[in-house]
């Protein structure tokens, strides 16, 4: 008997219908003798809807209320998962983070998993129960209820299969897997049947959102063996370990969208010290520089500077990843350029290459880079393994 811990985002419980197919799935396989634990998302759109209403209110809202306020959706999410199981005579309980055990630091609405006291979690799985805790949520020290940051069900998962000890965790979405890039965005995107925890770590940080960043470093770092699955299909998904059996050149193309260039001036020296710790500098002159930020924190930023900042163009980053991307930097800035497409900056770290292009030349740029790298080296390491064989 394995213990298996089973994470389900939003759009997988996004409607009543999900919600019984999800049950189904969690029933097929405590049938097979497993003990299942299950980390919810809320219902897709839930936590969007909260934000919009605290937003009403204020537009950066009190931190600690705002926690208060976003935990509310996998409330309804984790019930009525446990109500759909109890139907079908499944013996099923729902636990908010706090009522599982779930410590986190007082960091609101970004806050760190430090602990989980199992216990409780450990008595109803022994009573032969599916045990169905509450995704993004936890409880600092003194009882503050805090939230993990978008994704967070995810790390949630992974956490409870490191503390106890799980078998495997798998992460359910609306993908059947790790493609090579986004299928939104790029054509003839290949499922990866196996990726390391490095390269799906600098995967997730470079905007592919199938994985939560901070949760493959936490399943990294507790050893905890991660699969990517669909809620909707039936499949082998994609395995996320330390030592693939496949060794790729590149792995993917990973995207990262929603990106303003900002030109700051009239900043003092400590304020820009500060910036500079978490934006991306792009230009740097004696009365003004220029910073990549997220659109969602610009607002934030404006607040905060009012006419010291503003807004010049939408950007996008493309990252491509894999053990020997480092050497195609120069290649790869070329392949752009040769289509008319600009460059702000381009950077080369272990495992990746980066280039900032226009908002407006994402998809083409992405489709180059794709075909040109990802797709043409991929076919030759599986032509390689051919020949070996």
């Amino acid at each position: 008997m394995a213990l298996i811990v089973q994470k389900y985002g939003g759009t997988s419980v996004g409607s009543i219908e999900r919600i019984q197919s999800v049950s189904e799935r969690i029933i097929s396989t405590q049938q097979q003798g497993h003990n299942v634990v299950v980390a919810v998302s809320a219902m897709a759109g839930e936590t969007n809807r909260l934000m919009n209403l605290a937003n009403q209110i204020s537009e950066v809202p009190e931190p600690r209320e705002l926690d208060m306020l976003l935990s509310a959706g996998e409330q309804v999410s984790i019930a009525l998962l446990a109500m759909s199981l109890t139907q079908k005579g499944i013996k099923a309980i729902s636990l908010t983070a706090d009522q599982a055990g779930i410590q986190t630091n007082a960091v609101f609405n970004d806050a760190t998993i430090e602990y989980i006291e199992t216990d409780l979690i450990t008595k109803w799985l022994n009573k032969g129960y599916v045990v169905i805790v509450a995704g993004f949520q936890g409880r600092d020290r003194i009882g503050n209820i805090t939230t993990l940051g978008r994704g967070g069900s995810d790390t949630t998962a992974v956490a409870l299969a490191a503390a106890l000890n799980a078998d495997e965790c798998q992460i359910f979405t609306d993908v059947d897997g790790v493609y090579s890039s986004d299928p939104r965005f790029v054509s003839n995107t290949r499922r990866l049947k196996e990726v390391s925890f490095s390269d799906m770590h600098v995967l997730a940080k470079s905007g592919a959102k199938v994985l939560q960043e901070h949760s493959v470093t936490h399943a990294w770092n507790s050893s905890v063996t991660l699969r990517v699955l669909s809620s909707f299909d039936d499949g082998e998904g994609t395995l996320i370990c330390e030592n693939p059996k496949e060794v790729l050149a590149v792995t993917g193309l990973a995207l990262k969208q929603d990106l303003f260039l900002v030109e700051c001036e009239g900043i003092s020296a400590k304020e820009q010290r500060e910036l500079y710790k978490q934006y991306k500098v792009l230009d740097e002159r004696c009365d003004c520089f220029q910073i990549v930020v997220p659109k969602a924190t610009f607002l934030q930023l404006k607040l905060a500077f009012n006419t010291k900042i503003r807004n010049i163009s939408s950007l996008s980053i493309l990252t491509l990843v894999g053990d020997n991307v480092e050497g195609m930097a120069d290649s790869a800035c070329n392949q752009l350029m040769v289509n008319s497409i600009d460059i702000y900056q381009y950077d080369i770290e272990p495992k990746s290459v980066s280039v900032i292009v226009n908002q407006a030349d994402l998809q083409r740029a992405a489709e180059i880079l794709h075909k040109t790298f990802v797709i043409t080296e991929q076919s030759q390491d599986n032509n390689l393994m051919i020949a070996v064989s």
